[in-house]
């Protein structure tokens, strides 16, 4: 069974286009199903039932696996089974009745416009770092990426023209338009600080570190967190904070959902839709805070 997985990784990557992340995170749920299964004395496809997948999803609950997780090894699990039937190794899919424990969805933590605009005023504009890094932090909060696709983005993928980059997810690419402050800001370090922070060497990557090469998710990270604290933000900001801020005050200014989700790169407008309950929430709160009725 396990010499299967390898042909259905290559399967998510070449047919289904999964971003790497999926795949990855499929291929460790995959590989701990079979040992599980080995360890039952499970080892051909034929022998799998969904007594004995049910089974699976009780021990890793009982091992302590968060919801969300025990949530992706189900659906790690029923792609898995639906393409081995879908490719004649089984007859019968044994993974078509389990069901995924039932998530209760927190609202994503949200920055206010006035903490975004502490944020972005605070690198010094004196230093080709500080020139960077606001160009980094303007890109991030105008488009929504991830930081990963924020520090993937390469000089070819942006366009100062007509105002928008490519953004590219795996084998997924989505074209995200920004604003003229991200504009003015990327130009900036384009014209004054990226030859600086190059020394000499080529790169095909908009944003690079102090020795010239790529930015890291590490270095993103620690420079978010000292940011945050000159801005005086209270808050634990994450890289994921401006993202989901960037999609909850479009969704505050009357923008369209759909066009939000394609901006975000969700799969499903129900994951966009959960920035309409933060809004709502934050209505909700302002009313009971100053309504004298509230």
């Amino acid at each position: 069974m396990e010499e299967r997985i390898p042909d259905f990784i290559e399967y998510l990557s070449k047919v289904k286009n999964a971003s790497e992340s999926t795949i990855q995170s499929y291929r460790r749920d995959l590989k701990r199903l079979v040992a599980f299964l080995y360890g039952k004395g499970v080892e051909e496809l034929t022998e799998v039932t969904p007594t004995i997948l049910n089974s699976y999803i009780l021990f890793l609950e009982r091992e302590g696996f968060s919801t969300a997780t025990v949530s992706r090894n189900v659906a790690s699990i029923k792609a898995f089974f639906h393409y081995v039937v879908e490719y004649h190794m089984v007859n019968e899919d044994p993974a078509r009745s389990i069901k995924a424990p039932h998530i209760d969805r927190k609202l994503p933590e949200i920055m206010t416009v006035s903490e975004v605009e502490q944020l972005l005023i605070s690198p010094n504009l004196t230093t080709d770092k500080g020139i960077r890094d606001k160009a980094m932090l303007e890109l991030l909060y105008a488009t929504g990426m991830r930081v990963t696709e924020l520090i993937s983005v390469k000089l070819s993928d942006v366009n100062l023209m007509f105002d928008y980059l490519i953004c590219r997810d795996g084998g997924k690419e989505r074209v995200i338009p920004f604003g003229r402050e991200a504009k003015r800001a990327t130009l900036e370090y384009l014209e004054r600080a990226r030859e600086n922070l190059l020394k000499g060497r080529e790169s095909d990557f908009l944003f690079v570190n102090c020795q010239g090469n790529p930015m890291s998710r590490q270095g993103f990270w620690k420079l978010l967190k000292q940011y945050g604290r000159e801005a005086g933000i209270q808050a634990d900001i994450t890289p994921h904070t401006l993202r989901h801020s960037f999609a909850a005050h479009l969704v505050q200014n009357g923008a369209d959902l759909k066009a939000v989700q394609e901006m975000m790169g969700h799969a499903d407008i129900a994951t966009t839709q959960v920035y309409r309950n933060v809004t709502m929430e934050q209505i909700k709160k302002t009313y009971a805070k100053a309504h004298p009725r509230g």
